[in-house]
Parts: structure tokens; sequence; C-alpha cells
């Protein structure tokens, strides 16, 4: 009767479930293809393992519209509810984090924070030189399609569609609070703990229909970049792409000066490889990178041709303003250009760097020869026989017995006496105190 009593308790009593699980990951940079790659391999993990939701910590300046559209599309095409909020506070969603933010299911942010500056930058192959028609009818298209981009987000996420337009075409921005009231979040959030309360019950329209967010009691997954990402996330920065482009560049310089030194161009290989991966998203101009590599080529002149300085000078003026014009941007994508620190670091390094290799190619054409027959001129000895005037004998130098002529009138044996020319083998001697 006991067991039977017990068997019924243990029948009724409710199963015990797993508390939902919230995958959370931060962005804290420019957009770019490593950082579209990250949320990609986030998500299709978080399917696997069924996660209540993905969760991002956005702090963004903005970043490449080609990775912005494979994040949004990831987004639209998911399972899985996504959750964007601008944290912590002092941070942003500028420009293609707007886009990023208004195509997650929930958009939210934290106090202090700012969103909008949509605007899009032509970002052309080329010097300033292009014709003007040319540059506002590709901004032109740029814009217009960078509009109906963020509409149809802004629509598909029942977010306020006339502000999206303007914020790309007016560069509008708001503050948390004017983004609640433009309807353009979902709500305001001052830290995780409020935004897992607040999430908690919220019906979503996921991929697969609608999905309600049970985030309460929900034990919170910290996700980061593996090893590898954190890498290439690194050397993505325009900045560090430079500073591997002129390791690279420097690293061939010297292996073709002095062949079979093997490590030299193997590190300016691999620096070469990898900045060309950096650059391959960045809008180079060509004219900047021709004045990059004749500023190299004069510094290199310079060593081989004394010009007292003028080819250093030339390099130095080249090689700033090269790389002054190597990205092709403005101020409005200053997270897209190379720091003015780097570039005049690199350029002062870079001078001081063939100036200490020209002043010692130079102290080395000056120095007195050390071997060879123009060694000897110059040396002291020891007569070892007599010699009358202009006479043979045996003289000893370095320790080295040698033929020599006489070039004085009379020298005895013992005397010192200093090498004067030398003729074959012979050495012209003349007697010293």
């Amino acid at each position: 009767m006991k067991a039977l009593i017990l068997m019924a308790l243990l029948l009724n009593m409710p199963i015990q479930q797993d508390s939902p699980k919230i995958d959370v990951i931060k962005i804290d940079g420019a957009i770019n293809p490593v950082i579209a790659s990250f949320i990609h391999d986030t998500l299709e993990k978080a399917k696997q393992e069924k996660t209540e939701c993905l969760l991002i910590q956005l702090n963004t300046p903005g970043g490449l519209l080609k990775s912005t559209r494979i994040i949004v599309s990831d987004f639209l095409t998911s399972n899985i509810p996504i959750v964007v909020y601008v944290y912590p506070s002092g941070s942003q969603a500028a420009s293609a984090g707007t886009i990023i933010t208004l195509a997650a299911n929930i958009a939210v942010m934290a106090p202090g924070t700012n969103i909008g500056a949509v605007h899009p930058v032509v970002m052309s192959e080329g010097n300033e030189a292009n014709k003007k028609d040319s540059t506002n009818i590709m901004m032109e298209k740029v814009t217009n399609d960078a509009a109906a981009f963020i509409r149809s987000i802004a629509e598909k996420r029942h977010r306020n569609v006339e502000w999206a337009e303007k914020s790309v075409r007016e560069s509008l921005s708001l503050t948390e609070t004017e983004a609640l009231k433009e309807k353009v979040i979902d709500f305001i959030a001052r830290d995780l703990n409020e935004l897992i309360f607040k999430i908690n019950g919220i019906e979503v329209e996921t991929a697969s229909g609608l999905k309600t967010i049970h985030s309460k009691n929900a034990k919170l997954n910290f996700i980061e970049m593996n090893a590898f990402q954190k890498f290439l996330d690194i050397i993505s920065d325009p900045s560090i792409a430079y500073i591997l482009m002129m390791l690279g560049v420097y690293g061939l310089i010297f292996e073709l000066s002095n062949p079979g030194s093997i490590l030299p161009g193997i590190v300016g290989v691999i620096s070469l490889i990898l900045a060309f991966y950096s650059l391959h998203t960045l809008p180079i101009n060509y004219a900047g990178l021709a004045l990059i590599i004749f500023g190299i080529i004069l510094f290199i002149a310079e060593i081989k041709v004394v010009s007292h300085g003028l080819l250093a000078a030339g390099g130095i003026i080249s090689f700033l303003i090269g790389s002054l014009m190597f990205i092709n941007t403005d101020t409005s994508t200053e997270f897209l250009s190379i720091s003015l620190t780097v570039i005049i670091t690199i350029t002062i390094l870079t001078a001081l760097f063939f100036v200490f290799a020209v002043g010692k190619g130079i102290t080395a054409q000056r120095r007195k020869p050390t071997t060879g027959s123009e060694g000897m001129i110059g040396e002291k000895g020891v007569a070892l026989t007599n010699f009358n005037s202009f006479s043979s004998g045996k003289v000893l130098v370095h320790g080295e017995i040698w033929d020599a002529n006489s070039a004085d009138s009379e020298i005895k044996e013992g005397d010192n006496i200093e090498v004067k020319a030398v003729k074959g083998l012979k050495l012209i001697i003349k007697k010293v105190d």
C-alpha cells in the first residue's frame, strides 16, 4: 500500500526543467567580415543548442555595408530570437550599427547611448581628381540603395520607417529616450538584469514562426571570438594593415639586398599576405600607394647615389603624402582611416633608418682599406736587409716577409720603415723615425 502511494506521488510530481540559456556576445568596434562571420557562427551554434535567444551587446561607429547585409540576412532568417542591446552607457549604434539594431527582433538601448547617422559614404578607388559628376551619381545610387534597405528592415520589424529613411538621407541621430519616443527601439534598460527581466514573455516573429522568450532565471552564456577570429579582427584595422604592408616591403628589400638571409624574406611575404587580407575590404587610393612606393625607391636611391640629402627629402615628402592618401575616405569614416600618429611614426622611422643606412654607407666608402694591396699602404715594418737608393731587399710587415724597394737613399737593417706604395708583389718603402 505504501509503495502504491509513493508511486502515485512520484507520478504527480512536476518534471524539473533546465533553466533557459541565453547566448551573449559583445561587438565593440567596426563592422567587418570577421564580425559578420562571428555572429553567423554563434547563431548556427545557438540553433543547434536550441538557445532561448541571442543577445548582442553593441557598440560600433559603423562599418562595411556588405558585412552589414550578411548580418541582417542572418537575423531575418534566424529561428532564434535576436536581441540587440546598445550598451554600456556612452556606446553608440551609428551607421551600420543602426541597421543591425533595427533588424533585431528586440532593440534595446542603455541610458547615455545614441543611434543613427546612417548616411553612406562612397569610398571609390582613385584620387581626388575623379569627376565630381560621376561621384555625385554614385553617391545618389548608394544612398537610394541604403534607404530602400533600411526601409525594408524597419517595415519587417514594425519600426519607424520614416525616421529610418531620414537617418540615411539626412544623417539623423537620436538619444535613447528620443529613439524610444520615435518607436525606433522597444525599451530602455539600465543593465543586463533589467533587460533579461523585461524581455521575459515577449512574443517575437522568427523565421520559423512566433516564439515567446522565456528569460526568467535564464543562464547567460557569454561567448567570445576564438583566437584566430580575434587575430583577423585586429589585423582588419587600417592602421595595422598599413604597418603590415610596410613590414612586408622592408622585409623584401632586406632579402633582395642580402640574398640568403631567409628570415627577412619570410617575414616580408607573410606580412604582405596579411596586409592584402586586411586591405581587400578597404578603399585603397592607388595614387597614394604609388607615392609610397616612389618614396621607398628614392630612399633606396639615396643609398646608392650621394645626393646630399635631396633624394632622402623627396622620399620623406612622397612617403608622407602617399600615406595620408592611402585610404580613400573622409572624417565621417574615421574607423576606416589610418591613424595620423601611426603615419607620422612610420614616416620618421623610415627616414631615420635610411638616413642611418646612408650614413653608414658613406662612412664605409671613406674608411681606409684594410685588405688587399691598398690595405698595405701606410703600414709600418722593420727592414731585414740594408737598402741603398732604389735597391731591393727584405722587410717584415704584418708578420710577413716581403720583397721591397727603397724610396730613400739609405736604409739599414733594423730601421723602421713605412709602406708608401705597392707594385705587384713588391713594396715601396721609406725610412721613418
